[in-house]
């Protein structure tokens, strides 16, 4: 019996060690930030402008707008939770091709932007973001475009702003779901400093959705974003389910690039 007992001390223990190890690096595990040198020059093909957003707290954030010269609109792009803007000329050409201008923002830590990462610091900075597209654009020509982790900042916007459209392409239900799936044997709805409830946000979406997902995602599973499109109230939602697609590189799959062109027709 006391040996027993003293097994379930020593399993209770690095239970709990785990766990302190996970809160406390859970920045690191959520985010794998790519910096830029402040004097790095932008490769767009496109004519573009850099730009700087300040933040209440002295924060900057770095972001590039490109200039298509159309009258189409503009697509608001939040990306991923790995690399910055200088990875996305693709999604720039992407974006331009179909006749629109275009806004790339980096996060905090990412590329040159710079300030402490919270989950409340993250939607502050993209209303900011969002109102300088509004001083550019009335709103019936913004277009909100998340990938991936920026699906959820893009979610948070559409629910609190009255953009055109939300393209999401890679979804997470919330990140606690997700934060469950891969640690089920922790507590992540304690632990996570990191909530961003994407499955709350839709339920205030007024816009047209457009949710593209790969059927062979490994990082954020195909039931995630599929959950997520079914919360979404109403008819006004379109899901491409993108078949032998993984989490990257969706644009190389043709129902990828005909849903795109029937959003951003």
């Amino acid at each position: 019996m006391k040996r027993l007992k003293k097994i379930i001390l020593i399993i209770g223990v690095l239970y709990i060690a785990i766990a302190a190890l996970a809160y406390y690096n859970q920045e690191k595990l959520v985010f794998m930030p790519s910096k830029m040198p402040m004097n790095h020059t932008y490769d767009f093909c496109q004519p573009f402008e850099e730009f700087w957003i300040d933040t209440e707290d002295g924060s900057k954030l770095n972001a590039v707008h490109i200039k298509n010269e159309s009258d189409k609109g503009v697509v608001l792009y939040f990306h991923g939770n790995s690399g910055n803007i200088s990875h996305l000329g693709h999604v720039a050409n992407r974006i331009t091709e179909k006749g629109y201008d275009a806004i790339l923002i980096d996060y905090r830590k990412f590329g040159k932007s710079s300030g402490a990462l919270s989950e409340n610091a993250i939607y502050e900075d993209a209303k900011l973001a969002y109102d300088y597209t509004l001083s550019k654009y009335s709103e019936d020509k913004i277009v909100l475009y998340g990938r991936s982790f920026g699906t959820g900042v893009a979610s948070f916007l559409a629910a609190n702003k009255k953009p055109s459209k939300l393209i999401l392409e890679s979804p997470f239900y919330s990140a606690v779901s997700l934060g469950q799936h891969r640690f089920p044997f922790l507590p992540i709805d304690w632990l996570s400093n990191f909530k961003f409830p994407s499955n709350e946000f839709v339920q205030n979406i007024n816009c047209p959705v457009f949710v593209f997902h790969g059927t062979e995602d490994r990082v954020i599973p195909f039931t995630s974003g599929k959950q997520l499109f079914d919360e979404i109230p109403g008819n006004n939602k379109k899901f491409y389910a993108i078949k032998n697609a993984g989490h990257n590189y969706l644009q190389d799959f043709n129902t990828f690039k005909i849903g795109l062109a029937e959003a951003l027709n």
